[in-house]
């Protein structure tokens, strides 16, 4: 008991000290690279703790190794836009001016459900409001609104990714046959050339084929 008290005490010591020595950033703010070197840190200090079988010597020096290697990758990030982009990524556009970039979704592994729970957390029920919006380096979407858009009522997506949305068409009342007789003249034969639908306040459909 008396090793496991000293080991823990050892362990959350240097941990305490290593994670100030490395900087802090708000949770919003971390990439995919700060994320796991935390988890790798913390997975570190806990075999330590917990395994007697490591030395503590070698635990210790796992830990600040492990620190300094993740300060000079930060370091070279500060001093190279090149390493920053190839350590954190770098910002994609995923709409512009209202309209969905397929492409941009597609490279990021970032699906329509995704962008649009992504659009509410921005206050944002309908993609003609958007101007931009970017996919930052940490998962975030940055939303840059059109100053024009202003509607009364919530527009809602009745077709996603080529699929309808059936719980949609049900709760607006508006029937498969308006929906297809609205494609057809926009002269669009199959719901699945369609990436995205949605109904406006004024029933009208807004339509971006693939």
């Amino acid at each position: 008991m008396l090793e496991t008290a000293i080991r823990t005490l050892l362990g959350f010591t240097i941990l305490l000290t290593l994670t100030r020595l490395l900087g802090k950033k708000q949770l919003s703010q971390l990439t995919v690279f700060t994320y796991i070197t935390g988890i790798a840190l913390g997975s570190m200090a806990s075999e330590m703790v917990m395994q007697k079988e490591i030395p503590i010597a070698d635990g210790i020096l796992a830990l600040v190794l492990w620190s300094l290697l993740t300060l000079a990758i930060e370091w070279i990030s500060l001093k190279s836009a090149a390493a920053r982009v190839l350590m954190d990524g770098q910002p994609t556009i995923v709409i512009k001016k209202g309209l969905i970039l397929e492409k941009a979704l597609r490279k990021q592994r970032l699906n329509l459900d995704d962008l649009s729970m992504q659009l509410r957390l921005n206050q944002v029920f309908s993609i003609l409001d958007v101007e931009y919006a970017i996919l930052e380096p940490n998962g975030a979407l940055t939303v840059m609104k059109k100053s024009s858009k202003t509607p009364a009522n919530m527009p809602s997506e009745i077709i996603a990714d080529g699929k309808i949305v059936e719980k949609n068409l049900t709760e607006l009342g508006y029937s498969r046959q308006q929906l297809h007789a609205e494609l057809q003249k926009q002269g669009i034969k199959d719901v699945k050339l369609v990436l995205y639908a949605e109904l406006q306040p004024d029933r009208s459909l807004y339509i971006q084929k693939r």
